[in-house]
């Protein structure tokens, strides 16, 4: 059915009971798996009274949310196993859902497949749902784990 699928993944996803549910899905279908990973390209705000107190400068957190991304697509990569072809992308953006989409287009995906992370009531209003602004902004189907 899907001949690339692309999974946009997070610290808390990557467990071996989720990384088998993908796997499992993307080995049904025969098809190629994309793992992306979306950091922030801006330095946290660090409260100083000036900028020259700041504690990171943006190519020290560029280089930290580098080592992070590798690790955790590295350790994704090792729990989905190897029967499947699995690559990895790395997308600077500020907005996550725009990065996602912009991983998907990189990688030629034909789907976007995700987890909820089911936030509700003030928690749903307040933080948002990334998984909603790609299901709303993307032009390629999302199947939502």
């Amino acid at each position: 059915m899907f001949k690339n699928i692309l999974v946009p993944i997070v610290d808390d996803m990557v467990t071996p009971k989720s990384m088998k549910m993908i796997a499992d899905l993307v080995e049904q279908d025969g098809a190629s798996l994309t793992l992306t990973y979306v950091s922030d390209p801006r330095a946290p705000f660090v409260y100083a009274k000036k900028a020259s107190d700041y504690k990171i400068s943006d190519a020290k957190h560029q280089k930290a949310c580098e080592q992070h991304a590798n690790e955790l697509l590295a350790k994704a990569v090792k729990m989905i196993g190897k029967g499947i072809n699995v690559k990895t992308l790395h997308e600077y953006n500020a907005t996550v859902y725009e990065g996602i989409l912009a991983a998907a287009k990189k990688a030629k995906a034909d789907v976007i497949m995700m987890a909820s992370h089911k936030r509700t009531g003030l928690k749903g209003v307040f933080m948002g749902s990334d998984t909603h602004a790609v299901i709303v902004h993307s032009k390629l189907p999302v199947v939502v784990i």
